[in-house]
């Protein structure tokens, strides 16, 4: 199999609307600015498209040395906007961690689009979340603001036979990947390891079971019964519906669209 890596994701604010660069940085805890940012309701617990689907809504791009924002029917909300303020603490599933607000101006222009009170935070200097699998830690200090882990990979073939099956075809948007392989045989990564990609190795730890974010429709931000239906009927296992792979990574270094992937451990 020729393995390439076809297309690169970050999204620098939980459960908003990513970026498609061409080349990124990876650091340790992923790909650099990824899930950097998260959106909190009044008691500092995060906000996803679970609950807001009108996120999916909510564009990000990095202009005029920082992060923007915009939302159909909103003015934009430029860099300047996000004021770094006190330091506290947030709740993202489990874990209690240290968030750096990000102000007054942020939090009116999400609480106005969502309707509801609402802050922007940001991963504090003194913020710490391990990698675990099965309660055991396999990364230390190694993911954001991301679910459980800094990536999640999926192939294009197997995005290919998932559309094959349903009434309308979906983008690999709706599933959030980091990383889309092209040359792959559906469903190859179910059963890949390790594999280098660029100067990079990545350790496959975990099938991705997935929540209801893949029903929200991107360019609408409505939630539908697809493709979720349409997976079940096929990649149901022990009761949960597994699509892509979680990984977690060795070094730092830049992934590029096109950088040859190689299967280390099958």
């Amino acid at each position: 199999m020729d393995l390439r890596l076809s297309s690169v994701h970050v999204y620098p604010v939980k459960s908003c609307r990513g970026l498609s660069p061409p080349r990124w940085r990876v650091g340790r805890r992923g790909f650099l600015y990824d899930r950097e940012w998260m959106v909190t309701d009044a008691k500092g617990h995060f906000l996803t498209q679970r609950e807001e689907p009108r996120m999916a809504l909510i564009g990000t791009d990095f202009r005029d040395g920082g992060l923007v924002l915009e939302a159909p029917g909103m003015p934009e909300l430029p860099a300047a906007a996000l004021q770094p303020g006190s330091e506290g603490e947030a709740e993202v599933w489990e874990d209690r961690v240290r968030v750096e607000d990000q102000g007054e101006e942020a939090a009116a222009w999400l609480s106005a689009f969502l309707g509801r009170p609402c802050r922007l935070v940001r991963a504090a200097l003194s913020f710490r979340r391990d990698v675990r699998v099965q309660g055991e830690v396999v990364a230390e200090d190694g993911v954001a603001f991301a679910d459980a882990f800094p990536f999640l990979l999926l192939t294009e073939a197997s995005l290919s036979d998932l559309n094959a099956r349903l009434p309308a075809p979906v983008s690999a948007e709706r599933f959030r990947p980091n990383l889309v392989v092209e040359g792959a045989e559906p469903y190859a990564e179910d059963r890949w390891r390790l594999l280098r990609i660029g100067s990079l190795e990545f350790r496959l730890v975990k099938p991705c079971a997935r929540c209801s974010i893949p029903s929200v429709d991107p360019s609408t931000g409505e939630r539908g019964r697809e493709p979720l239906a349409t997976l079940a009927s096929y990649r149901r296992r022990e009761g949960k519906v597994l699509f892509g792979m979680n990984a977690v990574h060795r070094g730092e270094g830049v992934l590029a669209a096109g950088d040859a992937v190689q299967v280390l451990e099958p």
